[in-house]
């Protein structure tokens, strides 16, 4: 008797969506990007960094991993745009074979305890305890992973450095045998299902959480206005929204400087991303109350 053959032609290659979740700020992107072994979604120290649904995929000899790295689960703001992060996240789990709960290593509080009741009980949860490689103390690991093995049934409790890649592969390890089996949804050198033109938003949006202040980039957004080809040459218009006034002359700048260092570092990243040249043209706008307005969110990408 002869072994079925899937569309791989491999027997029994596995297939299936992984979502990463979690409070902000626990290292989902970093993650994300580990996993995929290239840079899909964008990070910063700061929360609220990932706004959108954003899959990595991840193609090796047995299986397809596509993991969903989804926004951090939002307990302090309370707009119509957090809202539609929150229902993101919870979409997202039930519409996976497998969950990622991502939390910070010695650090597990009330934040997390609120993500941990979105936590689906019908399908595997891999618990990932990120940034051991920042622990002082690492004879305090082992007492943690018993505690956090009581708090909900996990398949498995992986600990991990995300920014180190320590574990990681053991992390994958964790979560294949939780795939069902599928011949694989893209091909081989596909990292990620989003397009350029969402990637190059993110990659703006990204040098706002990283060049502003502590407040701004919260009330910021951005709008690919056009994005066309002219032979390998990529030309970008964006606007960055803002919800004041003088949060536009704060992204902007003294003399334009603070706008012309967020375009600098945004093009040579799409460059890179890309593989080719890029032109990118930013503007500054204002919409007060963009975050709360359905309309406007609906043309970010929020349903």
């Amino acid at each position: 008797m002869t072994a079925d053959l899937d569309n791989s032609g491999s027997p029994g290659h596995r297939c299936g969506y992984v979502a990463i979740v979690g409070r902000p700020n626990v290292g989902k992107s970093t993650l994300l990007n580990k996993l995929i072994g290239q840079k899909v979604s964008i990070t910063s120290r700061k929360s609220q960094t990932t706004r959108h649904r954003i899959n990595g995929i991840l193609t090796d000899a047995e299986s397809q991993f596509i993991f969903v790295d989804t926004p951090g689960f939002q307990t302090l703001h309370t707009n119509r745009l957090n809202s539609e992060m929150n229902r993101v996240v919870t979409q997202s789990m039930r519409d996976v074979d497998a969950v990622i709960f991502v939390i910070e290593a010695m650090h597990f509080d009330d934040r997390d305890k609120k993500v941990i009741r979105l936590l689906p009980a019908d399908r595997p949860v891999i618990l990932a305890v990120n940034k051991i490689d920042r622990m002082a103390d690492k004879s305090q690991l082992l007492p943690f992973l018993e505690k956090m093995a009581k708090e909900f049934a996990f398949a498995a409790i992986v600990p991990v450095s995300a920014e180190q890649g320590t574990q990681v592969p053991a992390l994958i390890g964790a979560v294949r045998p939780y795939l069902p089996h599928n011949p694989p949804l893209f091909v081989e050198d596909e990292i990620t299902d989003r397009d350029e033109r969402f990637i190059a938003a993110e990659l703006i949006r990204e040098k706002l959480f990283r060049l502003l202040g502590e407040e701004i980039p919260y009330s910021t957004s951005v709008v690919i206005d056009q994005f066309t080809m002219e032979g390998e040459l990529r030309k970008i218009h964006a606007s960055i929204i803002v919800d004041k006034a003088n949060q536009k002359a704060i992204v902007i700048g003294k003399g334009g400087e603070k706008l012309k260092l967020i375009a600098m570092t945004a093009r040579k990243d799409m460059e890179e991303s890309f593989g080719g040249k890029v032109y990118l043209n930013v503007w500054v706008k204002v919409k007060s109350g963009w975050a709360d307005d359905a309309q406007v969110l609906k043309s970010l990408g929020y349903e």
